[in-house]
């Protein structure tokens, strides 16, 4: 679709995230969802395993291309799906920063907090001025809170280098999870296990 087809699409969400060597910590198996964000071709839609391909517009980010790279793919190493005969060729990927933006854009209905976490745990590499620009770009408050919340849970090193007063985190709660409890920080709504550790032990 993108290199010989010229179809506006890139690959995003979970399964650039995939890409990028988090493929472990996300059981990424064969049968998983593939997410194509832009204007993948109607007849996607007819392909024996259409219901595998999960498609999205670019609205997360108002349309624009931001944080899209051309990632090179081996076929010694890529996953069975992507092999290719030919020695290397490159993909349209979501970067590490927008990935993980657009899986927690999925949140509740279509991915787990769950999943959420374990990318989070792995997430180390994140480039803070990268991150910086993704999260200045998002127009999603959900997003943006969801965010914050799961990047002080892991406090990786690049966390206080992102400068908050400049990311628009809405006004007023976000009711997101039936039966969650408010986070005291970002005022949306979590699975009681994802808040604070003292807001965990008071509510015990």
């Amino acid at each position: 679709m993108q290199r010989l087809m010229g179809y506006d699409v890139h690959v995003g969400g979970k399964t650039a995230l995939a890409t990028h060597g988090l493929v472990h910590y996300l059981s990424f198996r064969g049968d998983e969802l593939v997410y194509l964000y832009g204007k993948p071709p109607a007849w996607l839609k007819r392909l024996p395993d259409a219901d595998r391909y999960m498609t999205r517009t670019r609205s997360l980010f108002g349309g624009k291309m931001i944080g899209v790279d051309n990632v090179a793919i081996s076929s010694e190493t890529a996953d069975e799906d992507l092999a290719v005969s030919h020695g290397r060729w490159s993909l349209t990927v979501s970067s590490l920063e927008r990935a993980v933006l657009e899986l927690l854009d999925e949140l509740p209905d279509h991915e787990s907090f769950h999943i959420a976490d374990m990318a989070f745990e792995s997430l180390s590499g994140v480039r803070p001025a990268k991150m910086q620009a993704m999260l200045e770009a998002c127009k999603s408050i959900k997003v943006k809170r969801l965010f914050f919340v799961f990047a002080d849970r892991h406090n990786h090193a690049w966390r206080k280098y992102l400068e908050m007063d400049r990311i628009d985190l809405g006004s007023g709660p976000r009711a997101l999870v039936e039966g969650g409890k408010f986070h005291p920080d970002y005022r949306i709504s979590v699975p009681a296990e994802y808040l604070p550790r003292q807001e965990r032990d008071d509510g015990a």
